[in-house]
């Protein structure tokens, strides 16, 4: 088999493991999941949500988004800090695509790959990735 056609559906499993993962949320709005896999192992996942300890409600009473939610990736990339593993040449799949922030954190944790299933309005996290080398994929549908 064809190593692109293999790294594609390789993709496109662990992406639909990331929406999977999202279901974890409590968010109203938007639901995302990350996961985060390096040498064909998964070390490392994340949805979006408020931080541990804090009620599970990501919206105030006007339906905005909480300011303190934190996003899948950061959640993903934070828990590898706990643990044994690095993120060093690792891949990111992610549900929808990182905004600014997360891209910061992806390019300081060594992540080399981000693939991705939707475009967020807003690219400039995506730009920002572009222009420190990570390789990006966006696979819709």
């Amino acid at each position: 088999m064809d190593y692109d056609l293999k790294q594609r559906e390789l993709d496109q499993r662990y992406l639909r493991m990331a929406a999977i993962w999202a279901e974890n949320s409590y968010c109203q709005r938007r639901q995302v999941g990350a996961l985060i896999v390096k040498e064909k192992m998964i070390i490392s996942d994340g949805y979006n949500g408020t931080p541990s300890g804090f009620e599970n409600v990501c919206e105030d009473e006007n339906g905005l988004t909480k300011p303190y939610v934190l996003h899948a990736e950061a959640n993903a990339i934070t828990k590898i800090a706990r643990s044994g593993n690095n993120s060093d040449g690792a891949t990111l799949y992610v549900t929808d695509s990182p905004c600014i922030e997360c891209a910061k954190l992806i390019i300081q944790a060594g992540i080399r790959r981000v693939v991705y299933a939707r475009q967020y309005r807003l690219t400039d996290g995506i730009e920002l990735m572009r222009r420190a080398g990570i390789e990006l994929v966006l696979m819709e549908g």
